[in-house]
């Protein structure tokens, strides 16, 4: 991760601060300036690079800014979670990683978004890169889905991985690509927190294995007879019982069982003297 560190660096004078609340004010303004005010089609909005080809350059940067839906309410709802991920990781990161997390989801999607020029792409590397960033930082944290049910975010980001898994083996040469545009700044920034997570829990399952294997050597005695020395081990057939009037837990084989000498506990001294 040391590269990481190096390009914040470079990038320390540049960050943009607030970058949360400029992205969710954005595409605020173009959701009225299209669904209410009419101001812009959407069509023209959208990223298509074969219309970038053609000097439309500003879809560069308004398809960053595209709402993530024309339903007023939904659209609420989900700039509401885009700035809630997007704070907390900001927070977290500093205005620099956060610049970079975004910048490379941005690269990705452009790059591979003129791979198939005809296609439109989306910014769903915006929602959907924040969404598994958090989750995968507060796996515990609890999203009211319709709410009213209780959801641990972990749960949720397992069935995103899943839809973009379905996506990435059944969709054409485009939604691979859009998938890959998603995911991508995530990999690149928890690649290695990944690998030793993997490589720990590899080291933790041996160690368990070895454990369990180590005690499954060691022979488990369960029963022995107090007069004769037999084990429940070396004699597997044998009925071993518990003399119920010896006084404390003893054990014996069924040959001792009624041929033996009642355990009785040693009297108290000074109790004996006072009698």
């Amino acid at each position: 991760m040391s590269w990481l560190n190096r390009i914040e660096r470079r990038l320390e004078p540049f960050a943009i601060p607030h970058l949360t609340l400029i992205i969710v004010a954005g595409q605020l303004l173009m959701l009225v300036a299209i669904r209410f005010l009419g101001i812009f089609a959407w069509e023209d909005c959208v990223l298509m690079p074969s219309a970038v080809l053609r000097g439309e350059w500003w879809r560069l940067i308004t398809f960053a800014f595209f709402p993530p839906t024309f339903s007023p309410f939904w659209a609420a709802f989900a700039l509401y979670m885009i700035y809630l991920f997007g704070s907390a990781l900001e927070h977290y990161w500093g205005e620099v990683r956060f610049n970079l997390f975004l910048l490379c989801g941005y690269v990705l999607t452009v790059g591979v978004a003129f791979i198939t020029p005809n296609a439109i792409a989306t910014n769903i590397f915006i929602s959907g890169s924040l969404f598994l960033a958090f989750a995968y930082l507060n796996p515990e944290f609890e999203i009211m889905v319709f709410f009213i049910l209780p959801v641990k975010i972990k749960w949720l980001a397992l069935i995103t991985w899943i839809g973009y898994a379905f996506t990435f083996f059944t969709g054409g040469l485009s939604a691979k690509l859009m998938v890959v545009a998603s995911v991508g700044n995530f990999l690149i920034f928890f690649s290695g927190d990944l690998a030793r997570r993997i490589r720990s829990g590899r080291r933790r399952m041996a160690t368990q294995a070895d454990r369990i294997a180590q005690q499954s050597d060691t022979p488990m005695m369960r029963n022995r007879c107090h007069v004769c020395g037999k084990t429940s081990q070396t004699h597997p057939q044998e009925d071993f019982r518990y003399c119920s009037k010896c006084e404390g837990e003893y054990c014996y084989c069924s040959e001792h069982i009624r041929n033996h000498e009642h355990v009785r506990a040693p009297k108290t001294p000074g109790r004996d003297e006072k009698e």
